[in-house]
């Protein structure tokens, strides 16, 4: 058997044993790369007489293009194989019914307003809203907030450039408009109706934490009316964590405390008789008696009416409710902790 015809038959072995594209490639290298079989033949031609040169660099060639056409065919092989190997993986039975498309559900955050809400409607109380963006009046002067206060700074408050409005840092600019239109919708009457809303929205404020967000949701409740008092108050208070948390052994607690926009003020505090939380006391509310100049901004006389306000962190209530430990779990938006609440 002439040489080259060897080499060529060494060759397409070679390449039928490439069990991969990297073996086949070192093969490949063996017999045409730059140091290869082959190319040593044709660096042998320089010794060679013209004639005998024509005829031997012929051969080669003849030989190389077997080569190369052995390689070609042992490429498609392993490419044929592997699409093979991956139908096979990935086969799909099209007579298997559809998967459909997944249930949805409501976000913890609106399922806990909901809830909250049913809870005050069945006592007399109705939903106010208001925008979210708030002229300087309606979310600070109003409510009692002097222009020196914290709030009214930029580290602590989103503020419109150019413009006299804020992104409300509370939903008590709801109140303010509420009562102007109930003094309005009522005036000249000798008795005017009480008014008792809750005002539940989207906040912001600069912190961001655990515990913390730039976008929260917080809801304030409010009555107004000729006898309303402190102990109206407690009662609605008490009664509503007591039914949002489902049970009688919690214990609330109120701690003298100031708020501009009430006289006399609180914090509300909540002691867990059971579960994780049992013998911890936790904040979860601001509330008191509305400042009779809130009152008087309202367009309500405090002379003859009086009112209580108290407002919560609605994504507070909902990490409690369901047991999470981050706030800003809520608003990522990650499928994989909302489904749990489908």
């Amino acid at each position: 058997m002439d040489k080259l015809d060897q080499l060529v038959n060494e060759a397409r072995t070679a390449f039928a044993a490439a069990a991969d594209g990297a073996a086949l490639e070192q093969a490949k290298a063996r017999f045409l790369g730059k140091s290869g079989l082959v190319t040593e033949q044709l660096k042998a031609l320089g010794g060679l007489a013209p004639e005998e040169k024509r005829e031997r660099g012929a051969a080669i060639n003849r030989a190389k293009t077997a080569i190369e056409a052995a390689l070609e065919a042992r490429r498609d092989s392993l490419r044929a194989a592997a699409l093979d190997a991956q139908l096979a993986a990935e086969r799909l039975d099209v007579t298997l019914p559809g998967r459909g498309p997944a249930p949805g559900g409501l976000h913890p955050v609106s399922r806990t307003l909901e809830r909250i809400e049913r809870l005050f409607h069945s006592i007399g109380f109705v939903i106010a809203d208001g925008p979210e963006i708030e002229t300087d009046w309606y979310n600070f002067t109003a409510l009692n907030l002097p222009p020196n206060h914290p709030a009214r700074s930029m580290q602590d408050t989103f503020f419109l450039d150019g413009r006299d409005e804020v992104l409300r840092t509370h939903t008590s600019p709801v109140q303010i408009r509420a009562m102007l239109a109930h003094a309005e919708r009522h005036r000249g009457r000798d008795i005017m109706p009480d008014l008792r809303i809750i005002a539940p929205g989207r906040v912001y404020r600069v912190d961001s934490d655990a515990t913390h967000s730039p976008m929260f949701h917080q809801i304030e409740v409010l009555w107004v009316g000729e006898r309303v008092s402190f102990a109206d108050l407690k009662g609605v208070a008490v009664d509503f964590l007591r039914q949002f948390f489902e049970t009688e052994a919690l214990q609330v607690r109120f701690r003298p405390s100031f708020f501009p926009f009430t006289e006399p003020s609180a914090e509300i505090d909540v002691g867990f008789m059971g579960g994780a939380l049992e013998g911890r006391w936790l904040e979860i509310a601001g509330c008191g008696m509305v400042h009779p100049n809130v009152l008087r901004c309202g367009g309500i006389d405090p002379e003859r009416h009086t009112g209580f306000a108290f407002g919560f962190g609605l994504d507070r209530l909902a990490m409690l409710r369901y047991g999470v430990g981050d706030l800003r779990l809520f608003f990522e938006g990650d499928l994989r902790f909302l489904s749990q609440f489908r």
